[in-house]
């Protein structure tokens, strides 16, 4: 899937450890399989169609590394100080808050062109308040977060169009989740992805649009 999150109603988000030090197109080529040169191509592509410039680009392609993760794989503990910052090129992650009685609340899903920013730890570099997790298999680019805390001392323009990226992303899921009914938000939603419909459970879905099950089964019911 390369099409970045854009719902009619305007809900938008901006779709982005092993050898830090090599070279990532040679890490690519040596170390995976071909078709990750696609994918490279595809987080190059993504960067230009939202506005970065070529240099910008470039600089952010050497500071990143490739990585692939198995199902059910912990990117980062709740309570952990993040030290990178993701793309994700393939597959779904979800990020939770964990309760001291057991009990998970969902913060986010993320797939095929989200990037991935713990704020907390890049502007106050504090513990994550959350869990964030692969459900699928997926293969990721990875910054390190220190590259981007300079580039915000700096107030690069690479960061400052990542912060814009994720505020808008925040007024528009806002707009989103208020504006629009239960069942209008299970629509769009199955409008604009319906390959996510089979990639998501019952649960997951729901989680995601901000209802119960037994509420998602009701809507499903009537359709």
């Amino acid at each position: 899937m390369s099409q970045s999150r854009n719902f009619d109603c305007g809900f938008f988000v901006f779709s982005p450890r092993s050898h830090p030090d090599k070279d990532l197109r040679y890490t690519l080529g040596y170390h995976f399989y071909p078709c990750n040169l696609i994918m490279f191509d595809a987080f190059q592509q993504q960067l230009a169609n939202n506005g970065f410039t070529q240099p910008e680009i470039t600089q952010l392609s050497d500071s990143a590394h490739f990585i692939e993760l198995p199902t059910r794989h912990i990117l980062l503990h709740q309570g952990e100080v993040a030290s990178e910052i993701h793309f994700l090129i393939q597959g779904i992650c979800h990020s939770a808050y964990l309760t001291d009685k057991g009990k998970e609340f969902s913060k986010e899903f993320y797939w095929e062109n989200d990037w991935i920013i713990g704020f907390e730890s890049l502007i106050k570099q504090q513990p994550s308040p959350y869990l964030l997790e692969s459900l699928t298999p997926c293969s990721i680019l990875s910054l390190p977060i220190e590259t981007l805390r300079v580039w915000r001392e700096e107030k690069h323009s690479i960061y400052l169009k990542l912060l814009e990226t994720q505020l808008m992303y925040k007024e528009n899921k806002e707009r989103f989740m208020l504006l629009y009914s239960a069942e209008e938000r299970y629509e769009l939603f199955g409008q604009h992805y319906p390959e996510l419909l089979e990639r998501l459970n019952d649960y997951q879905i729901a989680a995601y649009l901000g209802i119960t099950p037994i509420s998602l089964s009701r809507i499903k019911n009537r359709q």
